[in-house]
């Protein structure tokens, strides 16, 4: 899993797009016939919001249109993201399909380029049931998920209609379904840094962030007197990055990632560090903004400014 993993987070940071594709639509598949479908439904929601391509990109090949389409009659309906593939007819997709699984594969299957002239030869070359096709056709997971290798082939076992309700119903044939939080939250993470979201001014910055939290209105803003008094009370300057902000809010409450950001009459100062957060893990120190996490560590970021935009991802992540 962890090889897989790491593979697929560096095609999404650096292979083309039609890799990057393909990566989320494999993960896609894999978390749902891990019984993760929340955890699908997040990945391919939050690619379609990076990206903005249309959803049929992730079904770009039959077998996985009809593993989606077996899946969610199984699951018994679409979620909103899925709306725009195309409908398929069921009972002619799994009769073809299960034509498909008991056909026998060519010794030369995949190793002439296709054309004519392999066709020919895969006609008289000697063909053999495949064992991993067999196993799904005698709707036997166990004996499915032996035979198959590193990279699964996930989509013609979702495309198994017989096989789909014990997929949606958490049967978990490889065991990956432990996995699934870390796989589609590192997925994410790769989708956010590949493409990372334009945020605007600081308003659209504020709006993005109670967006997510789910809380539609700003907090109110604080006055030009308000900050002015505060810096005075502080004995410093306040960076012009964090005066837009309490012009555009003054401080925020929690949330589940992040602490309350304070407003300008609860910032204080503590032996020359202002202290910007509640509980005290975001600071301000010689000009610099640094955050203490117990788990992560300390991070030194770039502005105030930064700091939030790494919130927001964070809380796109978590979303």
């Amino acid at each position: 899993m962890q090889d897989y993993l790491e593979a697929a987070v560096r095609d999404v940071l650096t292979a083309p797009e039609a890799r990057v594709d393909d990566q989320v639509g494999y993960a896609a598949l894999l978390l749902a016939v891990s019984g993760a479908f929340d955890e699908a439904d997040r990945l391919v929601t939050q690619w379609l919001a990076r990206t903005e391509r249309p959803v049929t990109a992730l079904a770009a090949d039959p077998v996985r249109a009809r593993a989606w389409a077996m899946l969610f009659e199984a699951r018994g309906g679409r979620p909103e993201w899925a709306e725009g593939l195309p409908p398929v007819d069921l009972d002619a997709e799994e009769r073809a399909h299960t034509a498909s699984l008991r056909k026998p594969v060519s010794d030369l299957e995949g190793v002439l380029p296709p054309g004519p002239v392999a066709e020919v030869v895969k006609h008289v070359a000697s063909a053999r049931p495949d064992r991993i096709r067999t196993a799904l056709a005698d709707g036997d997971l166990a004996r499915w998920a032996a035979s198959v290798g590193p990279h699964p082939d996930v989509a013609t076992l979702a495309a198994t209609r017989s096989l789909a309700p014990a997929l949606v119903a958490g049967a978990d044939p490889l065991g990956w379904g432990e996995w699934a939080g870390t796989c589609a939250g590192a997925l994410v993470a790769a989708l956010h840094s590949r493409y990372p979201p334009d945020l605007g001014t600081w308003p659209e910055l504020v709006a993005e962030i109670m967006r997510l939290r789910g809380r539609p209105l700003l907090p109110p803003p604080a006055s030009e007197a308000a900050i002015r008094s505060a810096e005075l009370r502080l004995g410093v300057e306040l960076p012009e990055d964090h005066r837009e902000f309490l012009r555009t809010c003054d401080g925020l409450p929690p949330d589940v990632v992040f602490p309350r950001l304070l407003g300008t009459a609860d910032l204080r100062a503590e032996d020359g560090v202002v202290v910007l957060a509640e509980p005290a893990v975001l600071l301000l120190s010689a000009g610099h903004i640094i955050e203490v996490d117990p788990v992560l560590g300390t991070t030194v970021h770039a502005s105030f400014r930064a700091a939030l935009v790494r919130h927001a991802a964070l809380l796109a992540q978590a979303g």
